[in-house]
């Protein structure tokens, strides 16, 4: 193995033996239990339908504005970590396309699936969220103009986004996050759920 390739190697481990041992000695071990989550059929008695869509948004937003989700849409080039959303240790930035930098990639550390006994956190494509999708430091309503928009949202109308938060890995990762980690409020079947009744009722955006 040529020197430069093994140098290289050996400190991509370096780092995730080092962002290992500070998740260790700041993540809680034992996270408290996930939040519950209404049903969408529990916002019905709303007569008003514009109404009724603005509030299930606000329910909706209790899941993207939890730290599973938020994390990995920074305001900023540097993922977000743990429940207290402090910078991501070791240092790493979003890169060209969201997986990291050239030499430390996201999957450096992030393997396919979680790596519980090191607690690191795991999916087959693991990264971050494109930057016109950052969250991070934006209203509920701002939020979601965003998410309605093609233009930032990567081309989808309303029925590929609730395809893609009830199938994609990485969302529903937030549901199972790995222990030292609160799981997003509910279940992703009642987030899925939630997201189709705010698309039927007219997906109304709360005030920004």
């Amino acid at each position: 193995m040529q020197a430069p390739l093994l140098h290289a190697i050996l400190a991509g481990a370096g780092l995730c033996l080092a962002g290992t041992a500070l998740t260790s000695a700041q993540t809680t071990p034992q996270a408290a239990p996930a939040a519950s989550l209404r049903s969408a059929e529990s916002f019905s008695t709303i007569a008003n339908q514009r109404d009724r869509s603005v509030a299930l948004f606000g329910e909706i937003g209790t899941v993207l504005q939890h730290p599973r989700c938020m994390n990995c849409h920074p305001a900023t080039e540097r993922p977000r970590q743990a429940d207290a959303k402090r910078l991501h240790q070791p240092l790493v930035v979003r890169g060209k396309d969201g997986h990291g930098a050239p030499g430390l990639e996201c999957a450096t550390c992030h393997g396919k699936q979680n790596f519980d006994p090191a607690r690191i956190p795991g999916d087959g494509h693991w990264a971050l969220a494109p930057a016109s999708m950052a969250w991070e430091g934006k209203s509920l309503g701002q939020i979601c103009e965003q998410l309605k928009d093609p233009n930032r949202n990567g081309s989808r109308d309303l029925a590929a986004i609730v395809k893609h938060v009830t199938s994609d890995t990485l969302v529903l990762w937030a549901w199972n996050p790995g222990p030292g980690r609160v799981p997003a409020p509910g279940s992703n079947a009642q987030f899925g759920a939630l997201m189709q009744a705010w698309v039927d009722t007219g997906a109304a955006c709360p005030a920004s």
